[in-house]
């Protein structure tokens, strides 16, 4: 059998037993080449060797290394976050943008994944313009344009034979990295210091964090090894070893190479000549250029394998084109993903010249590793029972890594920051917006339980009073088709102050009952987003109506959050009736309101007049106080907006009426609450309902109250809602069964109302 070039390099470095171990697993990448290679060659790149020297010249050593710290306590974090994620859950194709898009959402990875690829393909383009333009220090007469095309030509040829062959390669580039590394120990230690060289205008020195931000891109390598997750064998095991490996190899060089470097130049020579290092190193350019453009080679190797796989992630998720999932070849490659990555980075060549691109392209990667941090933190604070990794990192350390990137973002290059951060917020917008993503479990959820969770445990320690009193409405429905107006109703009453719950109510028993009670909530719940009402639906199964009712209603809710107030929908026959009446009194035990309503569906208003909703009122104490509340509610929507509110009562004499207007006039402007005020003395040869009917015959809405029958007087007084209610518009008889009765008025009210004249209810 043919043994290749690169087979013989690896052989030499590495015995038999450690090749299968490192290089490849039974089936895919292990940690070695799979994760650590393309890590390291990415953080020890171009930076290192033409920008290293620059950065010493400007700050010093000192400085340097506290630069050094800082930014590699940035990708430390983020390496740790990484490690978090990965080892959590099953990492699939995708790399960065499958983790993001587990945790955060199909629509947040999405607005990162379209970025990161695009971002993935580019640096193809630039690192092959940065190789062209150094190769021109030994063939000055090298066309750029030219040469980009053919590195960027065999790079994609090298992807097309597969990973695993890529990576390889990157062995014995690491190996001339190394031995680059070593010669400029040698020349520092055993060489005489180089001199600056003459210069006609020296470089304007750069303060502190723009050093910084120059230097910060020579750290931000951890997502190359990231990218390949899909070809990993153990990827929860992988990508935390190699990447926390290769970011503390990364370390330690770092540290190292300043003392070199200040040892073996002055901070002339350190600022003005880029090449510092060929002329420090023993042996100078054949030794240092290699390692050079292995460097920038294999870094255009890293992206052009990402970019297809962050591609091909986004395609398995719908949020890219089908066809780019498939992987065709011997060697099983998203070539189609790959061909899009050779076009994008061929056609950018076109360009010239890259630098404006170069930026954002960083800040996209940047706001990559600041998301990925963010989820590790919102994770760990949401304190959901799935997050078991097996790296535990505190969420404030997660957090303060977050707000390192986000902050290296502003402080590199704020206008390109913002535009990379405009694409990402534009990008989710549109996927929000545009597609139908699969239901997933992510961490928004976990975050809305433990803020939910946090509330309540407040909610309860501060007692309820008349004045934080919110319409937590329940309304039960036989069939939620057939009842859509009464709920709407409810939702009306709530405005949105409150919690509205819809129950559908079935009668029988659970285990013989031919029902899919999870599908019929879904269907609920997805007809009430149809409709637009603001509410949670829910399926029950109950014995009988009126048990079904209590149980339900001493159910619902939670820390505070219980449901006050239940309304029914009017019933078909007398035996309904009476069973709804026989509740109030539980309820009222309960301090649960009741509202019966006959309901018909809302008719459009004429141009140019008002909605009315009329009050027959019967006294300060209970039923009043929340018809008066109801009404105001419903006003404040927009469908009754600038509705008219009448408050009508029937006196039996004009004694009576007096007292009644005088209470009333007193009582509604002390409540805030705009009505009209219509008290009437009751003729002897009218009935009530005929005084009711004539008043509110065309009215839109009519408040009623409804009292408390004594047990086995249901029945008559349920002849007597219906004698009530028929040729009356839509109605709601009202029973007040709150903690707060006669206290609709605040403390600092009452005392200027105590001075009002209390009149006993009269209706209900």
């Amino acid at each position: 059998m043919k043994i290749s070039h690169i087979d013989r390099i690896t052989r030499i470095f590495f015995p038999q037993k450690a090749r299968k171990k490192v290089f490849r697993r039974p089936e895919g990448l292990g940690t070695f080449i799979g994760v650590f290679t393309p890590t390291i060659l990415t953080i020890l790149g171009v930076i290192m060797y033409l920008r290293f020297g620059w950065v010493v010249g400007q700050v010093g050593v000192a400085r340097t290394l506290l630069i050094v710290a800082m930014a590699n306590a940035i990708t430390l974090v983020t390496s740790l976050c990484l490690a978090a994620v990965a080892t959590n859950s099953r990492v699939g194709v995708g790399g960065a943008y499958f983790m993001i898009s587990r945790s955060l959402g199909l629509e947040v990875g999405g607005a990162i994944g379209l970025p990161l690829f695009l971002s993935q393909a580019l640096s193809v383009t630039l690192y092959a313009f940065g190789l062209a333009e150094s190769l021109r220090l030994v063939w000055p007469a090298l066309p750029i344009p030219i040469a980009t095309f053919v590195i960027i030509l065999g790079v994609a040829a090298l992807a097309f034979r597969g990973a695993g062959a890529a990576l390889r390669v990157q062995v014995p580039i690491m190996a001339l990295i190394a031995v680059s590394i070593v010669a400029l120990g040698l020349g520092a230690v055993f060489s005489t210091t180089v001199p600056a060289p003459e210069v006609v205008n020296p470089p304007a020195d750069v303060g502190f964090w723009g050093v910084f931000a120059i230097f910060f891109p020579a750290v931000t390598g951890i997502m190359a090894g990231l990218s390949l997750s899909g070809d990993l064998a153990e990827p929860r095991q992988s990508i935390p070893r190699g990447t926390l490996l290769a970011v503390l190899t990364g370390f330690a060089v770092y540290l190292l190479v300043p003392l070199l470097l200040a040892l073996g130049s002055d901070p002339a020579a350190l600022r003005e000549d880029p090449l510092i290092w060929t002329r420090i190193a023993v042996f100078g350019p054949w030794l240092i250029l290699p390692g050079l453009w292995g460097a920038i080679f294999s870094s255009a190797v890293g992206s052009m394998l990402g970019a297809p796989r962050t591609l091909q992630a986004l395609a398995i998720d719908h949020l890219a084109p089908r066809q780019l999932a498939g992987l065709e070849g011997r060697h099983k490659e998203p070539v189609l993903g790959l061909l899009v990555t050779l076009g994008i980075a061929l056609g950018a060549v076109f360009l010239g010249s890259l630098n404006t691109v170069a930026m954002v392209v960083t800040m996209f990667f940047l706001s990559v590793y600041g998301i990925v941090n963010l989820v590790a933190a919102l994770e760990k604070i949401s304190g959901n029972p799935s997050w078991r990794p097996r790296f535990n990192v505190p969420w404030f350390v997660s957090l303060a890594g977050a707000l390192a990137c986000f902050g290296v973002m502003m402080l590199i290059h704020l206008p390109a920051s913002l535009i990379a951060l405009s694409v990402e917020l534009a990008l989710w917008l549109l996927i929000k917006q545009r597609f139908r993503l699969q239901a997933r479990g992510d961490v928004r959820r976990d975050i809305y339980e433990a803020v939910v969770r946090w509330a309540m445990f407040r909610l309860a320690s501060h007692p309820m009073t008349a004045r934080n009193w919110r319409p937590h409405i329940l309304v039960f429905v036989g069939d939620i088709k057939r009842r859509i107006d009464l709920v709407r109703y409810g939702a009306w009453f709530s405005e949105e102050r409150g919690v509205v719950t819809v129950s559908e109510l079935v009668v029988g028993d659970l285990l013989s009952l031919d029902l899919d009670i999870r599908r019929r909530e879904t269907f609920v719940n997805q007809f009430l987003k149809q409709e637009g009402i603001p509410a949670f639906g829910e399926v029950n199964v109950v014995q009988d109506i009126e048990r079904g009712i209590l149980a339900v209603a001493q159910a619902n809710g939670i820390a505070g959050i219980e449901s006050n107030t239940v309304i029914l929908g009017w019933p078909d026959d007398l035996e309904r009736m009476t069973h709804f009446l026989s509740v109030i009194r539980r309820l009222s035990r309960l301090n649960l309101s009741l509202a019966i309503g006959k309901v018909k569906p809302l008719t459009t208003v004429r141009e140019g007049a008002s909605r009315q909703v009329d009050i027959w009122w019967g006294g300060l104490q209970r039923n009043g106080d929340l018809m008066l509340l109801l009404a105001y509610l419903l006003t404040r929507n927009a469908e009754w907006h600038e509705a008219n509110i009448r408050v009508l009562s029937i006196a039996s004499n004009d004694l009576m009426k007096q007292k009644t207007e005088s209470f009333l006039k007193k009582l509604i402007p002390e409540i805030r609450i705009d009505a009209e005020i219509q008290v009437m003395v009751k003729p002897e040869e009218v009935s009530v309902k005929e005084m009711i009917l004539k008043e509110s015959g065309t009215a839109d809405l009519v408040l009623l109250g409804l009292a408390s029958p004594e047990e086995g007087e249901e029945e008559a007084y349920a002849r007597r809602l219906f004698e009530m209610a028929e040729g009356l518009p839509s109605c709601f008889f009202i029973h007040n069964g709150s903690l707060f009765i006669g206290e609709l008025l605040t403390p600092e009210q009452q005392e200027p109302a105590a001075k009002i004249e209390k009149k006993p209810e009269g209706l209900g």
